[in-house]
């Protein structure tokens, strides 16, 4: 019973992922996207996109990667993707999240939880690049349908994007290929400032 009850709590817990609130807009651009809507968002991708990653990639893997990447944001909060200060102590804070949080769960699941965390910042699997592919995709798809809203919003630049993006194309070059082509239209309705 002791493992149920700790499961339970952690369910409890995560469901605080509901009030974290991301810069992106949801698709009708009437209010922000929160964490869980997000994480959603994502583990569709995943299951969807598959026959775009360039190696065979363990979907449910992927999938586990996305729905928990941002558990940690409960504690530490959203950083904005271009908020260079917020980023400065992004990690500090999400590793502190993570050590609280996941250790809510019994010893096994805190540890596999913890260690698809761990891959998913990492980058460096084929499941970790995939997920990280559909998380760097889907504000670029918010915002070109939200007609780049929370670009505007924050004055974020071509540049800024390109450089959070240089890897994107590792997880799926034609979804990266189909995001900048939504980005460069973007910057042609001057939703995106072109430096």
């Amino acid at each position: 019973m002791e493992r149920l009850i700790q499961q339970m709590k952690f369910i409890m817990e995560i469901d605080k992922l509901k009030q974290v609130y991301r810069q992106s807009y949801i698709s009708d651009g009437t209010r922000h996207e929160n964490d869980t809507e997000h994480s959603w968002s994502l583990a569709m991708m995943c299951m969807l996109f598959s026959e775009y990653s360039p190696e065979k990639v363990d979907v449910l893997k992927a999938m586990k990667m996305v729905l928990i990447h941002d558990i940690v944001e409960i504690d530490a909060g959203d950083t904005y993707a271009y908020d260079s200060v917020g980023n400065a102590t992004k990690r500090q804070r999400e590793e502190k999240a993570a050590d609280r949080i996941f250790n809510i769960l019994p010893k096994d699941q805190a540890l596999e939880m913890r260690e698809l965390w761990e891959e998913f910042e990492a980058g460096e699997t084929i499941e970790a690049k995939y997920a990280i592919t559909m998380d760097k995709i889907q504000p670029i798809l918010l915002n070109d349908i939200t007609g780049g809203k929370a670009w505007r919003e924050h004055e974020v630049t071509l540049d800024k994007i390109m450089n959070r993006n240089k890897n994107t194309g590792d997880g799926g070059e034609q979804l990266w290929q189909y995001a900048k082509e939504l980005i460069m239209e973007n910057v042609k309705k001057g939703n995106i400032i072109e430096e």
